[in-house]
């Protein structure tokens, strides 16, 4: 048989398709595998949800395992003591007179006593008022008359200002349901209370908080810089979004039925001057192509949508993805620079590796749908991800915004959700309250105390935002 005959054998030919097609089975599974296998560190999901973690990389050669607690080198720390001022009781505790080992007589040192103090607490006094309302009647009007509470008293009903502080941070704080918030009162203050009163005491809350909350609501549209993120919420069953505006100041969290742009041109108006720090979703899109809204995209979602692709089975994609990798951990390794090199260098040194970074990005860019889709968005909102460079005050990354939510997380697995708009409403506001006192060094604790206060005696609650802000 020749050999042209031999290359054009039916069978081989048969052959050859059938490996081809395999080959390409085998490619098309390897990357449903690698994008069902996708983590946190090559997608935008949660570290919580990784099922199974990378190992940590383990030090070349023997080493013993690390003991518990302290380690050498790390600082000493050690509890301050409590202000004299502070203290109830004294007790002095002093060695007898003679050795206990030898008999022999004991001398003082001359050195101040070795100090011990013990916190505990008492029983929870309750102070209870009693408020008589004496009647009198008209005999001219046929009407009976009553004596005038206090405002505080007729606002606020059975609980006062600081129980109802209370019961607003274990529910809001401790993500505590009515039943623990009800046996806690029962057991610990020795009060019993009825979970429709305190359905009622936590809408008394949510409405005295209503005008802070409004505050930084109205101040949003004029934040030079905000960081947006949003996170599933669930009411009855219905699925909800909880959008969280992060500004240098305060965190505001709203509670809205949709996640499209509407929600950003319901909060910031069309005219919104400052830049907004997100990710690539596609309501942050449309916002800045409707309005020409100033974005910086998120450079870690970046960073893991670019190690995706280091785990598909094409190699030109890999190599695509391993050299995009690289440009943006050099892009890293400069921006954490800033404080040790001179201001011009460091900004000439971001510029060349931002333009490293677009290289890599859109040039030489293989075939395989995930890159060319990837270097389409490069081209496309390139500018979006580097606005930091110009910008300052602006972080590449929306990691700011992401923390700030996870609070609103937890409480999501714990509580469940809530179930209607009194709820919804509830929520948005004691999330903004702890975010915004976390934020700002302030015990929420005391901030709730004083506006439940103020709003039991009819007077101007305090704001969240500092003074003169």
């Amino acid at each position: 048989m020749s050999g042209a005959a031999a290359t054009h054998c039916p069978e081989c030919e048969r052959l050859q398709a059938q490996v081809e097609a395999l080959q390409a089975a085998v490619a098309r599974l390897q990357d449903q595998l690698a994008a069902a296998r996708k983590n946190s560190s090559t997608s935008s999901k949660p570290p919580s949800s990784d099922i199974v973690k990378p190992p940590k990389n383990s030090c070349p050669g023997p080493q013993a395992p690390r003991a518990p607690g302290g380690q050498p080198g790390h600082p000493k720390h050690e509890r301050l003591l409590v202000p004299p001022e502070q203290v109830r009781a004294f007790f002095d505790h002093c060695p007898s007179e003679c050795c206990p080992d030898c008999g022999h007589v004991l001398r003082p040192t001359g050195f101040g006593p070795r100090i011990t103090q013990q916190i505990d607490i008492e029983a929870v006094p309750l102070h209870v008022q009693e408020h008589r309302r004496h009647e009198a009647y008209c005999p001219a009007c046929d009407k009976m008359y009553y004596g005038l509470l206090p405002r505080g008293v007729e606002r606020g009903g059975l609980l006062g200002p600081r129980l109802t502080t209370l019961v607003a941070y274990l529910k809001g704080v401790c993500h505590a349901s009515y039943s623990t918030v009800r046996k806690f009162l029962r057991d610990v203050v020795g009060v019993t209370i009825s979970r429709g009163q305190l359905v009622k005491v936590i809408a008394k809350v949510a409405q005295a908080l209503e005008q802070p909350y409004q505050e930084l609501l109205d101040d949003l549209p004029g934040q030079a810089t905000l960081n947006v993120d949003e996170t599933s919420h669930k009411d009855k069953g219905a699925l909800f979004w909880t959008w969280c505006f992060r500004a240098e100041l305060y965190t505001l969290f709203k509670i809205d039925p949709t996640r499209s742009a509407d929600v950003l041109i319901e909060v910031l108006g069309r005219e919104f001057d400052g830049v907004l720090g997100c990710d690539c979703f596609s309501a942050y899109r449309r916002y800045m192509r409707q309005f020409d809204v100033r974005l910086q995209f998120c450079l870690a979602h970046l960073v893991r949508e670019v190690k995706f692709l280091t785990t598909l089975s094409d190699a030109a994609t890999r190599c695509y993805g391993e050299r995009f990798c690289e440009a943006l951990r050099q892009l890293f390794l400069v921006f954490h620079q800033r404080d040790t090199l001179p201001k011009w260098q460091w900004q000439a040194r971001l510029r060349a590796a931002r333009a490293e970074v677009m290289r890599q990005g859109t040039q030489a860019v293989p075939t395989s749908d995930a890159a060319r889709r990837l270097a389409a968005r490069m081209e496309k909102y390139g500018e979006s991800y580097f606005r930091f460079l110009t910008t300052p005050g602006v972080e590449p990354t929306n990691n700011v915004a992401e923390q700030a939510i996870r609070f609103v997380v937890i409480d999501r697995h714990i509580t469940q959700g809530t179930r209607g708009e009194k709820g919804q409403r509830w929520c948005e506001r004691i999330w903004t309250v702890l975010a915004t006192c976390a934020r700002q060094g302030r015990s929420a604790f005391d901030y709730l105390e004083s506006v439940v206060q103020a709003w039991f005696e009819g007077e101007a609650v305090p704001g969240l935002l500092p003074e003169g802000s």
